[in-house]
């Protein structure tokens, strides 16, 4: 949650309130609108496999910095290929895990499996990546405060921890951080109106201080997590656009379009398994989507489906539950993997990320079996554990990044996108966390190694979730430091809310699409592949839109020099 009056809001991409006649017109038709061209879900609270509610939309674009998302679709191929490292190094993935797989059951359980395949050897060596990376603007970031209030200030009583206001990942020398509490590098505005803080609050209150004063866009953004398996959203972050190019073109604001950046998420995402299915090389074996029993985020499932269906009809799309494959599925003379006879090239997960998906040992055992198949996995199983809480949390160390990327500057580069994520092992670094995170819990968000949403803890309810663990339970879990994300305002639309909708303030989340394609030594494909937008009531947590927290948004791109930028 933001603290809302020290926070700076961007700019709307038009002026805000409308009209209620308009605003009641308007809406109505962006309502119709969204569910004729496929922007909807089924209901949660009254399910029907007949049914579909339009899914929660913000009627007009969220602005974004323009550079920071052009950075963020930049590095994106640079992420895919250091999450492709990652899932294929062994040691570092069992080192990293070893005490998680001791009290997290879910995660040791996916873990047996990986070790069980690399013990008989992998069957099928390429695997087939759509990531998804989840970032937020940082309205705190540390490139706009004097170099003392980042580097030695918002230390934690010389522990060596950031605060929610720093990178993560430690500061400069300790030399340096003795010097002036100016950044001399700084703009003169900010030398003339930045203090040196002494919380990460009032570090957070002074940038927007000096932000709003000078008219630059947010310096950074942070990243939230990484996504390796049913990175959702392919269709639904294109609908979006769909959907606000239309109600700005019923507002009379057709000249805002150019704004709003090209989104070919559904198709890029399609491409990556068509060009696996490509890899296999057996033109009648299928593309098997592994579902949950019941899919309530049908739209977006299905319009991959339907895309691949439609653009490469000589290519069959087959929709089946962990239950369907321990049922129908056996290895073939090849380990090929066949379901009532017909051979499977790619597996796409669009389940299997979380306990419940997994009802028995059953659906365990159809996990293994296709892991030991040779279809091409999304994600194969090391791709799994390598979207873990745990090892993204071990990648914010900057030492750990040369391990897998090397480039020095590409290095750098991704360094300055981590927020500080830190361990709760039973040693002294994850006995410190848990000491810091009772005294300031207000500073972070507590996660489990989970994917979804709803899992996470948030701020003053830590210390409560913490005392209930022994000091063994605590490794399942990473602690990071809460981002400050700008405010943006604009209207929330939902099924069965209020009409018209009230003008209220709200954060985003974007996330970036990545597709990549190889194996152990040799990368094939490796692009970036779209986007999606989520926004969030500014006093919610969490964010989901699946799980009915959050909103579709998209993108719109506004320039550091655009006159008014921040409110």
């Amino acid at each position: 949650m933001c603290d809302e009056a020290n926070t700076p809001t961007l700019r709307a991409c038009i002026d805000l309130p409308l009209r209620q006649d308009e605003l009641l017109e308007v809406t109505a038709k962006a309502k119709d609108y969204a569910i004729m061209h496929g922007a909807a879900m089924r209901s949660k609270t009254n399910y029907s496999a007949d049914a579909l509610n339009f899914a929660p939309f913000v009627l007009v674009p969220s602005s974004f910095p323009r550079k920071e998302f052009e950075k963020a679709i930049a590095l994106q191929p640079i992420i895919n290929r250091l999450m492709h490292n990652v899932a294929h190094d062994e040691e570092f993935i069992t080192t990293t895990l070893a005490e998680t797989v001791k009290v997290d059951e879910f995660t040791a359980d996916l873990f047996n499996i990986y070790k069980k395949v690399l013990a008989n050897g992998f069957t099928q060596r390429t695997s087939l990546g759509m990531l998804r990376s989840d970032l937020m603007l940082e309205s705190g970031c540390p490139e706009l405060l004097p170099k003392h209030a980042c580097d030695g200030e918002a230390m934690d009583e010389g522990k060596g921890v950031s605060t929610a206001a720093t990178a993560g990942g430690g500061g400069d020398d300790e030399d340096e951080a003795k010097g002036s509490n100016v950044n001399t590098n700084l703009p003169k505005i900010y030398q003339n109106t930045v203090k040196t803080p002494t919380t990460a609050k009032a570090a957070s209150k002074a940038t927007s201080t000096a932000t709003k004063k000078s008219g630059a866009a947010y310096c950074c953004w942070k990243q939230v997590e990484i996504n390796t398996i049913a990175s959702g959203f392919g269709h639904l972050g294109p609908a979006s656009k769909t959907i606000q190019s239309f109600v700005l073109r019923e507002l009379g604001h057709a000249d805002k379009l150019k704004n709003m950046p090209k989104n070919d998420a559904l198709s890029g995402l399609c491409d990556g398994m068509v060009k696996a299915w490509d890899i296999y090389g057996k033109k009648d074996a299928v593309i098997l989507f592994i579902i949950e029993d019941i899919s309530y985020n049908i739209c977006d499932q299905r319009f991959h489906e339907f895309y691949i269906r439609e653009q490469y009809p000589h290519i069959k799309v087959v929709r089946r539950t962990l239950t369907d494959v321990h049922k129908l599925g056996k290895l073939g003379q090849c380990k090929e993997l066949l379901l009532d006879g017909i051979e499977v090239a790619v597996i796409y997960f669009r389940a299997g990320y979380e306990p419940g998906h997994y009802h028995s040992q059953a659906e365990w055992d159809a996990r293994y079996l296709m892991e030991c198949s040779l279809a091409i996995k999304c994600p194969s199983i090391q791709y799994h554990l390598a979207g873990t809480k745990k090892v993204q949390q071990a990648l914010a160390q900057p030492a750990v990044l040369e391990r897998f990327i090397n480039d020095p500057e590409e290095i750098k580069a991704v360094g300055k996108i981590f927020t500080g994520l830190y361990s709760l092992d039973d040693n002294d670094a994850g006995n410190s966390t848990y000491e810091m995170a009772l005294k300031t819990p207000e500073r972070f968000v507590l996660k489990p190694q989970r994917e979804g949403g709803g899992n996470n803890v948030y701020g003053l309810e830590i210390p409560e979730a913490l005392k209930k663990m022994s000091r063994v339970e605590r490794s399942a879990w990473i602690l990071m430091d809460l981002i400050h994300p700008p405010l943006s305002k604009g209207y929330m639309v939902r099924p069965g809310g209020d009409m018209p909708p009230t003008v209220v303030d709200m954060v985003s989340e974007l996330g970036i699409f990545g597709v990549i394609i190889g194996d152990a030594d040799h990368i094939v494909h490796n692009y970036q592949a779209g986007h999606m937008l989520r926004t969030k009531l500014s006093t919610a947590n969490e964010g989901g839109v699946a799980a009915g927290l959050g909103a579709l948004d998209s993108p719109y791109l506004i320039d550091s020099d655009d006159e008014g930028e921040y409110n």
